[in-house]
């Protein structure tokens, strides 16, 4: 049974303002927001949606037997996130079908597999990060920025755990064999490659709305019955490209929509499948090996990399910028490495181009494309620079930095330990508090205060009472109503609980009143 793998790129750069000599040093934001975000709603509203929510009717439609992969780069998921979040709900939406997957790249859309192998393994890790927080799923398919391949870069693809790999079917490579099979890499067998269809893909890419092209108009069932013609040996039919062909670069007005949509109908009657990358990889085996010495892409006639690196204005810019590569994989500072990513974007050296016509171009010439590019580099060394000094070599500065991250982490470790010997020191020793329960104390040591009290009131009751009967033993009447209850007045006082000793040693002095009174009688 053939099948269909579908793959779709979706990338936009970060659009250089005009930036100048005279803002080296003083300016540091590089980016025409405007027009960004203008160029990033309009793809949206014409392209992006309308195919997200095509894909998803077609999903389902067919009862998820239609299926298609998509390679988004971090720099357009960055986007999307600030001026058109509905895509990526989109996007959201697809993942949960389960019928799309999801490819790796580079976060920057980067050229890094060219020059820098140690960047280009971390831009690569940093945008599956990116995919598996967004959608889910952990890509297992790489496919590099414009499809650039070698034999070099398979190594790293492979050495980096990735299943396979999207490469162009370049005649320079295949020769006279067919992109319709699957192959593996020469240098590493286990790594298995899935060829694009250059002639399929580009006729609904490219020449689907060309009113010169001599099958025009293209439909889908004429389309469906040239998959169908093609050998049975030939399993898989990879059609290959960007994801703005659909309303973009191919307006609705054109029935793109319409032929995509009616795709599925007319292929399950011809006994085809649609299949992604990995489906693809894991039902068929390589037929033979694929070697390629020097980088090919997907671009030109010659599928080569001249489109970004085939002048001299190019080249120098490339060279420039990753001269401080390294010092900026030591960097710690967010804002720094972030606009390293952007400015690693393929999209600026491809503007310096002067082989061929620059239709998606912002700049009126290469020429501007380049004096624009260079001055931003400029200023972005400068800030380089001020954070590694240039005087200091790349090895001393290694050096250094691992020395003062070793020292960090021996901080941090002497740190967990000394919290972990204060946590068991506050388990084995009690909580003493703040407040001891003072009161309950005070009151014991007052205690034999009140009983002292109450002894002096029992001595001055009895005297009193001996000199009452002294009174009586002389004939001396008494006036029972007066001296008792001043008696009993004396002896209730002492009862009351005093502050201070001072009112008890008062009631040893009042029996004197008494003895005035018997003498007046």
């Amino acid at each position: 049974m053939k099948n269909i793998c579908f793959y779709f790129q979706i990338h936009q750069p970060h659009r250089l303002k005009r930036y100048r000599f005279f803002n080296i040093g003083g300016d540091h934001y590089y980016y025409d927001d405007f027009a960004n975000e203008d160029f990033i709603q309009r793809v949206a509203e014409i392209s992006f949606v309308p195919a997200n929510r095509l894909m998803l009717e077609m999903i389902k439609d067919y009862n998820g037997k239609f299926k298609a992969a998509f390679s988004i780069s971090g720099v357009a998921l960055d986007q999307m996130e600030i001026y058109a979040p509905e895509v990526i709900d989109g996007f959201k939406e697809l993942a949960d079908t389960g019928c799309v997957e999801f490819l790796s790249e580079t976060q920057g859309h980067s050229l890094a597999s060219l020059i820098d192998p140690e960047g280009f393994k971390k831009q690569v890790k940093e945008h599956d990060d990116k995919i598996e927080s967004l959608f889910g799923q952990r890509p297992r398919i790489f496919r590099n920025t414009e499809l650039i391949y070698s034999d070099d870069i398979a190594e790293l693809v492979y050495d980096m755990g990735f299943a396979g790999m999207i490469t162009p079917g370049a005649k320079r490579t295949l020769g006279w064999k067919s992109p319709n099979y699957v192959y593996k890499s020469a240098v590493q067998p286990k790594l298995k490659l899935l060829m694009r269809n250059p002639r399929f893909s580009d006729d609904i890419a490219t020449r689907f709305s060309n009113y010169n092209w001599s099958e025009y108009p293209l439909t889908a069932d004429k389309f469906i019955n040239w998959i169908a013609a093609t050998p049975k040996e030939e399993q898989v039919i990879n059609l290959f490209m960007n994801y703005e062909a659909l309303g973009n670069f191919q307006k609705k007005s054109s029935g793109i929509f319409d032929f995509m949509r009616a795709l599925p109908r007319f292929a399950a009657e011809k006994n085809i499948g649609f299949a992604t990358p990995s489906e693809v990889l894991n039902m068929l085996k390589p037929v033979d090996s694929i070697s390629s010495m020097h980088p090919i892409s997907w671009v030109g006639e010659e599928r080569d990399i001249s489109a970004w690196l085939g002048n001299t204005l190019q080249q120098e810019a490339f060279h420039k910028l990753y001269e401080v590569a390294e010092r900026v994989g030591m960097s710690q500072s967010r804002r720094l490495l972030q606009d390293w990513n952007y400015l690693q974007s393929s999209d600026h050296f491809y503007y310096m181009g002067t082989k061929h016509d620059l239709p998606f171009s912002p700049y009126s010439s290469p020429y501007e494309a380049f004096n624009t590019y260079m001055n931003v580099l400029s200023d972005f060394k400068e800030r380089v620079d001020a954070e590694f000094p240039s005087s200091i070599e790349n090895e001393e500065l290694n050096a250094l930095l691992t020395t003062i991250h070793n020292q960090a982490d021996e901080i941090d470790r002497l740190e967990d330990k000394i919290k972990k010997l204060e946590a068991k020191t506050k388990v084995s020793v009690p909580e003493v508090t703040d407040k001891p329960p003072l009161k309950p104390a005070t009151i014991k040591e007052k205690k034999p205060a009140p009983a002292k009290k109450e002894a002096e009131a029992k001595t001055a009751v009895a005297a009193v009472k001996a000199e009452d009967k002294a009174g009586q033993a002389t004939n001396v009447k008494a006036e029972p109503d007066k001296t008792i209850p001043m008696a009993k007045k004396q002896t209730a006082k002492p009862e009351v609980k005093t502050k201070t000793e001072a009112k008890p040693k008062a009631a040893e002095k009042k029996p004197a009143p008494a003895t005035k009174v018997k003498t007046k009688k």
